[in-house]
């Protein structure tokens, strides 16, 4: 048994699951998604409680993958595309080192995480459960990709002043309970 993989995964998982339960809840000390929008806002997220919540359920979402060993490149991916998303909009111009606020523990997050993905999730996990472990370079430079990708989309969103996913999945969401109605 792999127990310090098992260890890392459940650890950096579950310390995910919390920042992200901080932004849409304001559990552990976390100022929930009204707050934590403000600051979206300030970053030049908008809107910024969309933001907020599309943050948070990456970050809880992704964490919970990865602690349980589910779809692990996936969720490596999607924790990435936020750790960049944060290290581009927060960090990169403090510099490298966290004492400055820096993107230094970002870096060390996405590096585990791909290492994670690389090394696979161990025989204690959802996907060694359900016979689909994917791991290996190849799955690992996938999560790193998609994560990019989805980091993009971020700013891509925030430069043409687009509403978040979630506004847009709840526009439409209520537009179609609209018209059934």
């Amino acid at each position: 048994m792999a127990f310090w993989r098992l260890l890392a995964r459940v650890t950096i998982g579950l310390l995910f699951v919390g920042h992200g339960t901080q932004k849409l809840f304001g559990w552990f000390g976390g100022e929930g998604p009204k707050a934590t929008g403000k600051t979206m806002e300030k970053l030049g997220l908008r809107p910024g409680r969309e933001h907020a919540i599309a943050a948070g359920l990456a970050e809880a979402g992704g964490g919970a993958m990865l602690a349980a060993g589910a779809a692990t490149p996936f969720a490596a991916a999607g924790l990435t595309a936020a750790m960049l998303t944060a290290t581009k909009r927060v960090h990169l111009r403090n510099g490298l080192w966290v004492t400055n606020r820096g993107y230094e523990y970002n870096l060390v997050l996405i590096s585990a995480l791909l290492a994670l993905v690389e090394s696979g999730p161990g025989n204690l996990s959802v996907d060694a459960a359900r016979g689909r472990v994917r791991s290996g370079a190849g799955w690992a430079a996938f999560a790193f990709g998609a994560g990019s990708l989805g980091a993009y989309a971020v700013e891509l969103l925030a430069e043409r002043g687009t509403p978040a996913p979630i506004a847009w999945l709840e526009q439409h969401v209520h537009a179609a309970h609209k018209a059934a109605a």
